[in-house]
């Protein structure tokens, strides 16, 4: 019993009731986990797992078996084991790749068999893929696939076999919906070009440029009307600035393109530019670069992925900042938020992430193992 339950019954002992969600992380008699490990499946934070683990170890419920090891000296508590299917968007991008790995992360912590398919950004495997996973009869489904479109499609398949669904990034009818927050995600972009311009160029822009992905449909879309409506919030004055849309496609060929064709009949001095994404932000500046004119634009993009820290690393550069939406925190929250779903527990429509600003100045606070990461990819 969790949460409200546990408010509610006077005659419930709490620390009994933690003991056991404690106990109930160890799935086989034998089992060695860590402390990490023994929180996140108990859904207890770090510091009350430790504190029940000393317990518990001094009662000889429990025995510590190396550094940061325990194990239960009780018979495991059995639970039902779910399987959950997870249809991944593709390997094309870094922010797929590390959504993917979390999610596969969290399954392993928690002891879940997970179903992986990849939908390789195909809408018609996407609709292949969800059919397995019915034929397949998963308790639950986490479904990472970026077509407006086909999201009313393949939520009926599941709906229709009484599978709940989480989606990822893309709201499906009927699904709770975990991912970016996309209009605070854009303000938070347009504030910070508006308040650079108006550090840097006096206020002074000619042009704003809006890199969309019009096949994703009106959310994503939401971060460029975020960003507009930012920068107007910090300079009214350019409430009256020519604003363009271009639609990158969420890729670096495909905005690069679309930038350098604006560019040849567009003769603004002084261009913010909001991208939906860092490939297009990274598209875009490739385009002002090549036309020799990457002092007349700021750019700010969305996701803080590794392509775009590394272009943040670059000294002069005119990526300014990228919004993070923090993928390698995904599948803890994902993965927690299915098992509430499973469980019965109340859940909300839609789960945010927490969306914080990385510029060059910042860019190593945030992720400051990058270099390590790289020098071991370099290594394989």
């Amino acid at each position: 019993m969790h949460g409200d339950g546990l408010r509610r019954d006077p005659y419930l002992v709490k620390s009994i009731v933690h003991s056991s969600q404690l106990l109930s992380a160890f799935g086989t008699s034998g089992e060695a986990l860590p402390l990490r490990v023994i929180a996140t499946r108990s859904g207890l934070s770090k510091s009350m797992a430790f504190r029940l683990l000393y317990t518990l170890e001094r009662c000889s419920m429990v025995e510590k078996v190396g550094e940061n090891l325990y194990r239960s000296c009780i018979r495991p508590i059995r639970q039902k084991l779910f399987r959950l299917g997870y249809a991944a968007q593709g390997t094309d991008y870094q922010f797929s790749k590390e959504v993917s790995a979390s999610v596969q992360r969290a399954a392993a912590d928690y002891g879940i068999e997970l179903i992986s398919l990849d939908n390789r950004y195909n809408p018609k495997i996407a609709q292949r893929n969800a059919d397995v996973l019915v034929r397949e009869k998963v308790d639950l489904v986490i479904e990472y696939q970026t077509d407006e479109n086909v999201a009313p499609i393949v939520a009926s398949k599941y709906r229709d076999a009484n599978i709940p669904l989480i989606a990822i990034e893309i709201p499906h009818p009927g699904a709770t919906y975990y991912g970016a927050n996309n209009y605070e995600a854009g303000l938070i972009a347009g504030r910070y070009l508006g308040r650079w311009a108006k550090q840097r160029w006096q206020s002074q822009v000619d042009e704003i440029v809006l890199l969309e992905l019009a096949r994703a449909g009106s959310l994503p879309r939401m971060r460029l009307t975020g960003t507009l409506a930012g920068v107007r919030e910090v300079l009214p004055c350019l409430n009256e600035c020519p604003v363009t849309y271009l639609d990158g496609d969420g890729q670096l060929s495909d905005s690069f393109e679309s930038v350098r064709k604006h560019l040849r009949a567009s003769r603004s001095q002084r261009i913010l530019v909001g991208a939906v994404n860092d490939p297009s932000a990274l598209g875009a500046l490739r385009a002002f670069q090549e036309a020799g004119r990457a002092e007349c634009c700021a750019v700010v993009g969305q996701n803080a992925s590794p392509e775009g820290r590394a272009e943040l690393r670059e000294r002069g550069t005119r990526l300014i900042g990228s919004v993070g939406y923090f993928p390698e925190k995904y599948g803890d929250e994902v993965v927690r938020l299915a098992l509430d779903i499973l469980n019965r527990r109340p859940v909300p429509p839609a789960v945010f992430v927490e969306h914080q600003l990385v510029t060059p100045e910042t860019v190593n606070h945030f992720y400051p193992n990058d270099a390590l990461t790289q020098t071991q990819s370099s290594q394989v």
